[in-house]
Formats: structure tokens, sequence, C-alpha cells
């Protein structure tokens, strides 16, 4: 019987349960063009104007962006309103939501566009209309 020391017993344990996350739900998902994905969304803006989002630009609440917690930087999603199908496209440039019920958040303008605000969260559907590039996952 070959033993290997806890180390690589270790790093091959790591190895195996990362290669089946995609497929046990565990970690980020595996994301397509045409995907959608259904759940609820939340805005952020006046704390958040000004600030540096996760991919390193200046967040602006007027901007028609958005923070998800997989998809690449530079994704174009929908965001539908299914309480009023009420559509807005939105760029991906920040993570979050760090609610755990919650898909996307929306900027401030997307809001208002979204007529949400006043609700403050809301069920939407959020449809993948352009991938943005490999590599563009960091956060």
């Amino acid at each position: 019987m070959m033993r290997f020391p806890l180390a690589v017993a270790l790093v091959i344990c790591a190895i195996f349960t990362l290669s089946l996350a995609p497929v046990s739900g565990f970690g980020p998902k595996r994301y397509h063009d045409g995907q959608v994905e259904k759940g609820e969304a939340s805005w952020y803006g006046p704390n958040f104007d000004g600030k540096q989002t996760a991919n390193g630009e200046t967040f602006n609440k007027t901007q028609m962006t958005a923070a998800h917690r997989y998809l690449p930087f530079d994704s174009i999603v929908r965001v539908t309103n299914l309480n009023n199908g009420i559509s807005v496209e939105l760029r991906i440039n920040d993570r979050g939501p760090y609610e755990d019920d919650r898909i996307i958040d929306v900027s401030e303008a997307a809001a208002d566009i979204l007529r949400m605000k006043g609700p403050g969260v809301i069920p939407v559907e959020v449809e993948v209309i352009k991938l943005g590039p490999p590599g563009r996952h960091n956060t």
C-alpha cells in the first residue's frame, strides 16, 4: 500500500473537490450567452458613488452597471423586473450582492428605470446577453 504525506493528500482532496464544484453547486457557476437566472435584485448608489468597484473603476450611480458574484467583468446582462416587465441592459463592473437571497445589485440609474427604488428588492430575471472576456473574473 502506498502512503502519501498529509500535505499531498490534502492537495489531492482539494483538487478533486474543486473539480466537482460546478457539478455540485459549490462555488461559481459556469455561465454562457443566453443563460437565464431568476431571483431577487437590490440596488445601490448613494453610499457607493465615487468609490472603487471590484474591477477598479470608479462607481457612478448614474451609469447602467451592476454587481454580480461570478459573471466576468464587462458581461452584458438584461435585467427584467418580473413585477412590471420593464427591462434594462447593464454591464457587470462590480462584485455582490452580499445578501444570500439576491442574485444582482443594480446601479441607482438602473433602479430608476426598473421602478424598484421604492420596494428596494424585487424579483428579476437576469439574462446573459454577452459574456465578458475570459480572465475578467477577478475581484
